[in-house]
């Protein structure tokens, strides 16, 4: 066999990670800010920087102009003229401040476009590789999971756009701008209690959060645990009526809840203890500057509303400290959240076109199925060396017990897997060779369970062909025998068939799945079981239309109940993975081979459903 796909990532636990690799994934963000072809996307984010330089400045400025207008009023008589002058002074203050706060606001005018667009990007490009991803990955993966991952991982995009270049970035450049500003101004020993302090409450938020970043990293799996168990609860929610299960789901769901709120208290306990160390240094900072700047003014050096500046400088550079502390948490879960993923973008497509792939063209052709091997694992092959042929415009039909690989054969025709030994050919092509795109627009298929979008039946029927107009729509459904009872509803087709069509019955969906191969109009068409969930009357109708459909096209048809198929060109018997016979009805039951085995059973079976039931003595 040929060798088997690596296994996938494992996306359900959050693990601890190299600062390397956190680089790495913010270098990932970066082509999507700073993007070829986008001039003006450049010009908004260096205007964005730009800004947050004079916010920078503004913010030191204007409490010293404060501090030179109380400096004024202390030292000058009042009576002499100078209350013009403080005023000028105050007045001024208040326009920095009214700048100061309209900065951040231009910086968000400038750059939301930019950093809108990147994280739109990004989700486009995840959503677009999980469409690419194999069947495999999608059968492995909890659907409810995923869409957190995806979520978390978006959503913290923006915040890292935000967080690094708003804030941790400004409070950096505010924090050179002060310690150079003091020493200036007033002393270095200034500068370096603003420098220590900032440096002290870093370092402790970054120690401290590493410390509690486990039992975030808990908090996040349990909530990620308790989704998926709830998404997977309500999407199967009607077998859980079935089963009478619903105090069994909700208890699940409650145990799933109650170790999310042990992890979140825990959580949030040590959350606390962190606010409380920050908060001693940012009040240990504060009091050391305003001591000297106080011992100052007593001997004189500096005027008493110097006192007024340096408190409230301190304050503007400690302000942003606190949501640092907060910013450094939520930045370190979303550097996880997005490193999830992009892990995402890193699962190479087990199926992938080669560079060299040809589109088919008109695929006017029959299938040939070539000493093909199989197994969806290494431990167990499904199909071991088939070989068949499905002549053009012939009708081919694949029979055989449970578990011999019929719908296998599905799955590799549409090239969801491909073989492990042998090929699959249509005409001379081994389908390997071509666009996957290609070779499912050539293919129609009806399947055994269908699932449909939580739209309206009209949309889920043109789904196969969006440029089919309502009456090619109806056309189809008349052909599937499903129009009478569409128009027999309330709203027609636009009824919401509900979240995987559960609104409809099997035998409704299933028609629903036919009028969509009908509409799509492919030359090569497979039936899966098509007929699996029809009564008899129904079944007969279905069967005449689809007998319409096949005809001039090459057809394979997987099934069980052997009286769909009497009027196949050619039946292939599968027993074990392996062709146990070939010939068309009457040729395998003149073998007595195993098709006329399970003819016979499904004969009597069926004699006894419909032989009358014997009247009580």
């Amino acid at each position: 066999m040929a060798r088997m796909a690596k296994p996938l990532p494992d996306l359900e636990t959050s693990k601890e990670t190299k600062l390397t690799d956190q680089l790495a994934n913010m270098q990932k963000l970066f082509p999507y800010l700073w993007r070829r072809g986008r001039p003006g996307f450049k010009v908004r984010i260096v205007a964005s920087l730009a800004v947050i330089l004079i916010g920078t400045m503004i913010t030191v400025q204007a409490p010293l102009l404060l501090a030179d207008g109380i400096n004024r009023l202390a030292e000058d008589d009042p009576v002499t003229g100078a209350v013009a002058s403080i005023i000028g002074f105050i007045a001024g203050y208040g326009l920095l401040r009214f700048i100061s706060a309209a900065v951040p606001q231009t910086r968000e005018f400038l750059f939301s476009k930019v950093g809108q667009t990147a994280q739109r990007e990004v989700g486009v490009d995840v959503f677009q590789h999980l469409q690419d991803l194999p069947l495999r990955f999608h059968l492995e993966r909890k659907t409810g999971s995923l869409s957190r991952i995806m979520e978390r991982g978006n959503r913290s995009i923006d915040f890292l756009f935000r967080f690094l270049l708003f804030n941790i970035g400004p409070t950096l450049l505010l924090l050179g701008y002060v310690c150079i500003t003091f020493a200036i101004r007033y002393d270095a020993w200034l500068s370096l209690i603003a420098l220590v302090t900032v440096v002290g409450y870093f370092w402790f938020t970054a120690s401290s959060t590493e410390w509690r970043l486990k039992f975030r990293r808990e908090m996040n799996e349990k909530d990620q645990q308790a989704s998926a168990r709830s998404v997977d609860a309500l999407i199967n929610f009607e077998t859980v009526k079935l089963f009478g299960a619903e105090k069994r789901e909700t208890d699940r769901f409650s145990q799933a809840m109650e170790s999310y709120q042990d992890a979140a208290i825990r959580s949030s306990r040590s959350l606390a203890w962190v606010n409380i160390g920050q908060s001693a240094i940012i009040n240990i900072g504060l009091v050391a500057s305003l001591g000297l700047t106080a011992q100052q003014v007593v001997k004189g050096n500096l005027g008493v509303g110097e006192l007024t500046g340096v408190s409230l400088i301190m304050m503007q550079l400690y302000q942003p400290l606190n949501i640092l502390g907060f910013a450094y948490r939520e930045i370190k879960q979303s550097l996880i959240d997005m490193e999830k993923m992009f892990t995402l973008l890193t699962i190479e497509p087990e199926i992938q076109d080669k560079p060299d792939a040809i589109k088919l063209g008109a695929c006017n052709t029959g299938v040939t199925f070539e000493d093909v091997r199989f197994g969806y694992d290494e431990e167990r092959e499904v199909l071991k060396g088939v070989s068949f042929t499905a002549p053009l415009g012939k009708k081919t039909a694949i029979v055989g017990p449970s578990g011999a690989g019929k719908s296998t054969i599905t799955r590799l025709l549409f090239r969801f897997y491909d073989v492990s030994g042998g090929s699959i050919k249509l005409g001379d092509t081994d389908i390997r060779d071509v666009t996957q795109h290609s070779l499912r627009r050539c293919l129609g298929v009806v399947p055994q369970d269908t699932v449909l979008f939580n739209d309206t039946i009209g949309y889920n029927i043109g789904y196969a062909n969006p440029e089919a107009d309502q009456s090619q729509i109806e056309q189809a459904a008349t052909m599937a025998q499903i129009h009478d009872f569409i128009q027999s509803l309330p709203q027609g087709y636009d009824t919401i068939v509900g979240e995987r069509g559960l609104k409809l019955s099997g035998g409704e969906k299933q028609r629903v799945a036919m009028a969509r191969a009908i509409l799509k109009d492919p030359p090569f068409l497979v039936l899966d079981e098509a007929t699996s969930a029809l009564d008899s009357q129904t079944e007969a109708g279905i069967l005449s239309a689809l007998h319409e459909v096949s005809r001039g096209r090459t057809s394979v048809v997987i099934a069980h109940r052997l009286s769909t198929i009497i009027d196949a060109d050619q039946i292939v018997v599968l027993e074990g993975g392996t062709v146990a016979e070939v010939g068309t009805h009457d040729e395998l039951l003149a073998k007595q081979g195993l098709y006329a085995s399970l003819w016979q059973q499904q004969s009597s079976t069926d004699a006894l459903e419909t032989s009358p039931t014997p009247a009580p003595a």
